[in-house]
């Protein structure tokens, strides 16, 4: 997909911050410091869109960007991060949680994880979350790039094992500095895009 503008539209804690044009959203999920932001810049061809930092839990917030005047990535808070108090992790928790079940616009959830390492008891549970609340989703393992070729296919088995997939194939690749799965994932991403019903469609089977 050719990306003819991207912007930062703002901040929310709640519904009532949350965009009412009824644009449809794409959500991106991850822990903390797994690549999220880097991985939206080079989706978006952008260097400092989404704000890249070196210190894990930054983004506190739910971030929408509107892209092309036609759709949003919404990027959702890091889960996972230890420094954070118990009661600022609940209330994440509590406001992503309630952005997933409740958004009507909420085409997929792309959730992130990194390539180097197996899945995290998080990473696990969120992906089981996603599932037992139909909530339509795909798995990225990024930082490819810190990962040689003959090892690739243990580690997708291994993410796979982790997340409790059938068909490890159905993890993509990625990389934010080479560029490597762009191409892939924006073919994903356009068919839950062109599918206006994919949320219901989900929810009903």
């Amino acid at each position: 997909m050719k990306v003819t503008s991207a912007e930062f539209v703002g901040s929310a804690t709640g519904p009532r911050d949350f965009p009412r044009d009824r644009r449809p959203e794409i959500a991106f999920a991850g822990r903390s410091n797994v690549g999220k932001s880097s991985l939206l810049n080079r989706l978006l061809g952008r260097r400092k869109l989404a704000r890249v930092s070196k210190t894990p839990g930054r983004t506190q917030t739910i971030n929408f960007y509107r892209i092309n005047e036609a759709f949003y990535f919404v990027d959702l808070p890091g889960y996972g991060y230890a420094k954070v108090s118990e009661q600022m992790r609940r209330s994440w928790e509590g406001m992503v949680e309630g952005y997933l079940r409740g958004r009507e616009m909420l085409r997929a959830v792309v959730m992130i994880v990194d390539a180097r390492h197996p899945p995290t008891v998080l990473d696990q549970e969120m992906h089981a979350w996603l599932q037992a609340a139909q909530v339509p989703h795909l798995a990225v393992l990024t930082k490819v790039d810190k990962v040689s070729r003959a090892s690739r296919g243990r580690r997708r088995e291994i993410a796979a094992t982790g997340l409790r997939m059938h068909d490890p194939d159905r993890l993509r690749f990625f990389s934010a500095t080479t560029g490597e799965g762009v191409r892939e994932l924006w073919g994903d991403l356009a068919q839950y895009l062109q599918d206006t019903g994919a949320m219901a469609k989900e929810r009903n089977t």
